[in-house]
């Protein structure tokens, strides 16, 4: 009952009262300043409901590290920019272990990993999208046994769509504070080759780890009985 109250009152309520004042109080002024409160406010109660949860330290802990190897993943190939294991780690959290697994497991990689990437306003448009991207992998493959080839399909469709986009209109927004839908043509075919380089990427890692993390995960969600969702 608490975590309906709290969606219904973020998202019927509090967003729309930030666009509202944007539009009607800053006179359409501060496109990103909205966007990014928005943005906040889309992360607050999934963080809460899963603070809520009451996990025990079985489940932390595998949570924890599988934020740690995204963040470790994403360290490792800094020097290749986009192609990364990172979106192949938060698919396989979500797809195993849950639609709230993954969000955490996405949400949190990208902000513990910018402490060594770099923070900025960029960093809550990437927790959304990592998040959204392994909250959609639970939603549609936890309970069952997707074949790989659907699962990397997933992998590459939602990071090139979801976060992809999230992270061109945050760049749009970021550069001007004329929003025109030739704007955001122009950013998303500027972008295009990053957000393409990366949905190769985690497909790529998904086809080469997905079968191994399936049985460990798998074992050790039957050996310790973890209650992630």
């Amino acid at each position: 009952m608490r975590n309906s109250v709290l969606n219904f009152v973020c998202y019927f309520v509090l967003i729309p009262v930030v666009v509202c004042f944007g539009v009607f109080v800053l006179g359409d002024r501060s496109y990103y300043g909205v966007s990014a409160a928005v943005v906040v406010l889309a992360l607050v109660p999934m963080l809460l409901n899963i603070e809520r949860q009451r996990l025990r330290a079985r489940e932390i802990s595998v949570l924890a590290v599988l934020t740690a190897l995204t963040v470790a993943g994403r360290a490792v190939f800094f020097m290749l920019p986009q192609c990364k294991p990172s979106g192949a780690l938060v698919v396989a959290a979500g797809a195993l272990l849950g639609r709230r697994s993954g969000f955490m497991v996405g949400a949190l990689s990208a902000l513990v990993s910018n402490f060594l990437f770099g923070q900025g306003p960029w960093t809550p448009w990437q927790m959304l999208g990592l998040g959204l991207v392994g909250y959609l992998a639970g939603a549609l493959f936890c309970g069952r046994k997707p074949p790989r080839f659907a699962v990397c399909l997933y992998g590459a469709a939602a990071v090139f769509l979801i976060y992809g986009t999230l992270m061109n209109l945050s760049s749009l927004l970021m550069m001007t504070t004329a929003v025109t839908w030739q704007g955001f043509l122009a950013v998303q075919l500027s972008g295009l080759w990053f957000n393409l380089v990366f949905a190769l990427a985690t497909a790529a890692f998904l086809w080469l780890c997905f079968p191994e993390l399936a049985q460990k995960l798998g074992r050790m969600r039957v050996k310790y009985g973890l209650r992630l969702t």
